[in-house]
């Protein structure tokens, strides 16, 4: 086998080579040997020469044999100088997601038309995402830098920060497409079970003294006319990021805040996100995601939700159009329901582990909820710890305080109401004297280990409910996630679009990494710590710059599989010098 070089004269005399790889071969009858053209390169001026040296170095590595270009270098007594190095692991691992889960497609797609670069588009948006997914967010100008002269970016070598909020716009006003199609998805692709829905709230704050003003145009929603006939008197509450102050879950009422809502499968992975005005309660914005959820056409939903959702308002809400819920129940609230339930007689049974439930009936009505009491001796044996040291530390407290004049024993009651835990078993004598309530400590005894839970749901066994409840902590989970490991704050913009997108943004980088721990059964934060390790190394040989990949670990190589991802090319970009 070798290189075949053929030359024709055309007729103004000019003579022009051709290439080819060719192989001897001879002759059954006659005995002599014939060339057999295996391929043809073509002309020989306008071969590709940086194709001919990756073949005869990939001819040479299996050889032993050193490359070309090393040969070349090894020849002057150089080593090829390295001008560029930049992590590419985990961008390349969630750009491989990103394509397979179909959100490339998707943006792509809802922003293609007018006068956008729609795959330009679609590539800042990536670089966002992946940004979010390095252990370091950076703001949108610092991000550009990150992607200039840090990471390699499939398809992305620069962007500006013009391009970024730009992207950002016009991905705001396709967002509702591009969740759907992207939900059903990764929906159809990972097999995901949506009979149960996880939904939860939190806030986050911004660092500025004033709240926004409210546009009027977001005032009114567009539902309203349609939910007028409801008969329910309860609030509605419309989509927008507006920031202004509210109950604040992060204890930092000082500061005007945006609410977050967010729906997951029961393996974790984010359904969606929205975005309210920071004085949205959970009874309000609850009817919006509901309603946004249906459009959707899921199918049978059982809502699973912790006790800020139990409204009556909420659960009647929840029902319709054939859906249903779990519920955590308040324990020492004022609900007449759950008091009965409590105090109805019953045997547990083990369900899963420690686990125990009993099942309860309140009423007969045709609205009737399922009462689910839960019971684990081991949180039974903690609260009843946790109890005792507080009576104790109280009992120390109030100790000796007969002795005070009855201005200073009334200051103390009012310090020590102050701490829930001693409010709860504090009493005070007709005389004003401070004594621990025992008849308070009994009855908190009763709810040792135990939580209730409320249904509406028929079919499901109470097994099932209370182990769907348990599952309530994925959301939470990705709560502590988004503020932690992808640091949904502080957040550098301040129009509401720009704050929508961003939490929009920091969604699908939680898709991203809820898909990769499912499949490999580890954390993002360790993933990523063996997938930075792998770099893209750019060398000026000779023959010009040559980009390569790091050699793979074990470790990246075990991702790869777990993820069903191919492995990166070794080389990536030769660019001749010119």
């Amino acid at each position: 086998m070798y290189l075949r070089e053929t030359k024709r004269r055309n007729r103004d005399g000019s003579v022009v080579s051709y290439l080819a790889l060719a192989h001897n071969e001879r002759d059954p009858e006659s005995g002599t040997p014939r060339a057999r053209i295996l391929y043809n390169f073509g002309r020989a001026d306008r071969v590709d020469r940086a194709a001919l040296e990756r073949l005869v170095d990939s001819i040479g590595r299996f050889l032993g044999h050193e490359s070309a270009s090393e040969q070349a270098d090894a020849g002057s007594g150089e080593l090829p100088p390295v001008v560029d190095s930049r992590a590419m692991g985990a961008s390349w691992v969630a750009d491989q997601l990103w394509q397979r889960l179909g959100i490339s497609t998707a943006i792509g797609e809802a922003v293609a038309g007018g006068r956008v670069d729609a795959e330009l588009v679609e590539r800042v948006v990536f670089a966002m995402v992946a940004n979010r997914l390095s252990g370091e967010p950076l703001s949108k100008r610092a991000g550009t830098r990150w992607v200039a002269e840090r990471v390699f970016i499939p398809g992305l070598e620069a962007m500006s920060e013009d391009d970024c909020y730009r992207a950002m716009d016009r991905f705001l006003e396709v967002i509702g497409e591009v969740q759907r199609r992207v939900f059903f998805s990764v929906a159809n692709l990972l097999n995901l079970q949506v009979d149960l829905v996880f939904f939860d709230s939190t806030s986050t704050y911004w660092e500025t003294d004033t709240a926004d003003q409210p546009d009027p145009r977001e005032e009114l929603d567009p539902r309203e006319d349609e939910r007028a006939t409801d008969g329910d008197e309860a609030g509605e509450a419309v989509e927008a990021a507006v920031r202004t102050w509210g109950r604040s879950k992060d204890h930092r009422p000082d500061l005007p805040q945006v609410v977050i809502g967010m729906a997951v499968t029961r393996e974790g992975i984010p359904v969606r996100v929205w975005t309210f005005p920071g004085d949205a309660s959970d009874q309000t914005l609850l009817r919006t995601v509901k309603d946004d959820l249906r459009d959707w056409q899921l199918g049978r939903v059982v809502w699973v939700l912790d006790r800020g959702f139990t409204s009556e308002q909420n659960r009647r809400y929840l029902q319709r159009a054939g859906g249903g819920y779990i519920m955590g129940e308040k324990l020492r609230g004022a609900s007449s329901e759950a008091a009965a339930a409590l105090s109805r007689q019953g045997r547990y049974r083990t369900v899963a582990g420690n686990l125990r439930v009993k099942e309860v009936r309140v009423d007969d009505g045709a609205a009737r909820d399922r009462f689910i009491v839960c019971h684990n001796p081991e949180a039974a044996e903690r609260d009843a710890a946790v109890r005792a040291a507080i009576v104790a530390r109280l009992e120390a407290a109030i100790e000796g305080s007969d002795q005070l004049p009855a201005a200073e024993r009334a200051e103390l009651a009012g310090a020590l109401r102050t701490k829930p835990g001693y409010n709860r078993f504090l009493r005070t004598t007709p005389k004003g004297y401070l004594r621990v309530d025992r008849a308070a400590v009994r009855r908190d005894a009763h709810y040792d280990g135990k939580y209730l839970l409320r249904t509406s749901d028929e079919s499901l066994s109470a097994g099932d409910i209370a182990e769907g409840y348990k599952a309530l902590y994925e959301a939470e989970r990705g709560w502590r996630d988004l503020k932690t490991g992808i640091d949904l704050r502080p957040v550098f913009h301040h129009k509401p679009q720009r704050i929508q997108a961003h939490v929009q943004l920091c969604w699908l980088a939680l898709l991203l990494m809820r898909v990769a721990e499912h499949a490999t059964s580890d954390t993002w934060r360790n993933l990523r710590h063996e997938l930075d390790r792998l770099h893209l190394v750019t060398m000026a040989t000779r023959e010009g710059h040559l980009a390569q990949r790091s050699e793979l670990t074990p470790g990246q190589r075990d991702i790869l599989a777990a993820l069903e991802l191919p492995t990166p090319p070794r080389v990536l970009d030769v660019a001749a010098t010119k």
